[in-house]
């Protein structure tokens, strides 16, 4: 079956060394109120743990006690508990719920308490890692296998992430790789600022498009930017600037095939639905 992508206006690229960043414009702005997950656990409306004392590396337990929704990302990094997790697939957790969620460990070598919740790292996996989490967990749906993603594929992205930039950690944690290179992730960042009114980016990493988010309306897309452009800058850091340019044509045609594709609807897990 098809699905509807909302019509995209592609921006002027921002460029730096390496990356290059498209702002997407919609005309979309849903009505739907939710909060980031972020905001939710700062407020403490929210709280995130091990689904027990034990533990489980592909679950985590989620409370939400607040009276809204809370929106949690496909690859976003929580700290804490007995091991570094990110989140398998985008969710929607309604209102007053408690409920499981899939996930992937990105720390190989912990699995001891850092005390009992979990909190954002501030930071998003890089684009090869989520195309190998993506890849495997449409696998293990299509398999009735749940969203459960090939957790040897997740550690050999982190792995050989970490030997690419240099990064000695004792637990193999991706959050290390980030500390490493905290300045760095800085500078792209004041060189990619958010494009005002922007629903989306487009990332191209060298001389290839190789991803988009698009959101439902330009706030969310505003507060998860920085959270986003982090994990490209790993990527980019280890690819040699191209001398080809990326242009508005290249995204557009990743935009028009991604509509064109067989999609498919899966069970959901949390609020909306979803597709493959």
């Amino acid at each position: 079956m098809s699905v509807q992508i909302p019509e995209v206006r592609v921006g002027e690229p921002l460029r730096f060394e390496a990356l290059t960043v498209f702002p997407l414009f919609t005309d979309s702005d849903s009505p739907v109120e939710y909060d980031l997950s972020d905001e939710a656990i700062s407020s403490k409306t929210l709280t995130v743990e091990e689904v027990g004392e034990e533990g489980a590396v592909p679950e985590l337990l989620v409370n939400n006690k607040g009276d809204r929704r809370v929106l949690f990302l496909e690859g976003e990094e929580l700290v804490g508990a007995k091991q570094n997790r990110i989140l398998n697939i985008s969710i929607l957790v309604p209102a007053r719920t408690k409920m499981k969620v899939p996930v992937s460990c990105v720390e190989q070598g912990r699995w001891a308490y850092k005390g009992r919740h979990f909190a954002p790292s501030g930071s998003h996996s890089p684009h090869a890692l989520r195309r190998a989490l993506k890849a495997s967990v449409t696998r293990s749906v299509k398999a009735d296998r749940k969203h459960r993603s090939d957790q040897g594929a997740v550690w050999h992205e982190v792995e050989k992430m970490q030997f690419a930039l240099g990064v000695d950690s004792s637990t193999a944690a991706m959050a290390d790789s980030f500390g490493e290179y905290e300045e760095k992730v800085a500078s792209y960042r004041d060189n990619l600022k958010y494009a005002e009114g922007a629903s989306g980016m487009a990332v191209a990493i060298g001389s290839k498009v190789v991803s988009f988010d698009v959101f439902d309306k330009p706030a969310t897309c505003k507060k998860v930017w920085d959270r986003l452009l982090s994990g490209f800058v790993l990527d980019a850091l280890r690819t040699d600037e191209s001398e080809e340019e990326v242009r508005t044509g290249n995204v557009k045609q990743l935009l028009n095939a991604s509509g064109d594709a067989p999609w498919e609807p899966v069970e959901t897990v949390g609020g909306g639905q979803e597709y493959r």
